[in-house]
């Protein structure tokens, strides 16, 4: 397996952009100026990456996903079929932003569902799990598992994907504990 990136023929790759080891660019894909994308990446079919944008190691986005600017994605995340950012919380076309955008945050290892959507200005935490078609309103608690709309945490789930039950113990071995309403701590 080659180390350098691979960017399908189809895409477009605009100038001053990093791309690391081993990521794959598939199909009809465009990369935009200064983003920064790392290593062993893949971006399925039609996946734009906005104006410096911020991508961790090891992240997946299925076909049909914009990260516009404004949006960091770190290492491990998981984004489904269609989901989507925003990253102006009151667009007006008549009105444009001039480049300033409302930050969002997808942290270490947090997976978003097939036509979920993110309203940009939020934090989706560690580990966390965003079921298919839901809305992300607010901020989410890292191992939190998030559905419907606007979205509210329906249980809490293990680094691994496995939904927890009331033990907090993942037949995976990772244990974890409530240090609050709605903050969870993986044990050592």
């Amino acid at each position: 397996m080659s180390d350098t990136p691979f960017i399908h023929e189809s895409s477009y790759v605009d100038d001053d952009v990093i791309i690391g080891h081993g990521t794959k660019v598939w199909h009809f894909c465009h990369i935009q100026r200064g983003a920064r994308i790392g290593k062993h990446c893949s971006f399925g079919q039609n996946v734009n990456i906005g104006t410096n944008v911020h991508i961790g190691n090891g992240v997946r986005i299925q076909n049909n996903v914009s990260v516009y600017e404004g949006v960091e994605l770190e290492d491990n995340v998981f984004c489904g079929p269609s989901c989507v950012f925003t990253n102006v919380v009151t667009p007006r076309s008549a009105f444009p932003v001039a480049g300033v955008y409302a930050r969002t945050v997808v942290r270490e290892g947090a997976s978003l569902g097939a036509n979920s959507t993110v309203v940009c200005g939020h934090t989706v935490g560690r580990s966390a799990l965003v079921a298919a078609g839901a809305v992300v309103t607010h901020d989410v608690p890292d191992y939190a598992l998030m559905a419907g709309v606007p979205a509210r945490r329906i249980g809490w789930v293990c680094e691994c994907g496995r939904r927890l039950d009331n033990s907090l113990r993942c037949p995976c071995g990772r244990r974890y504990q409530l240090t609050g309403p709605d903050k969870l701590i993986q044990l050592p």
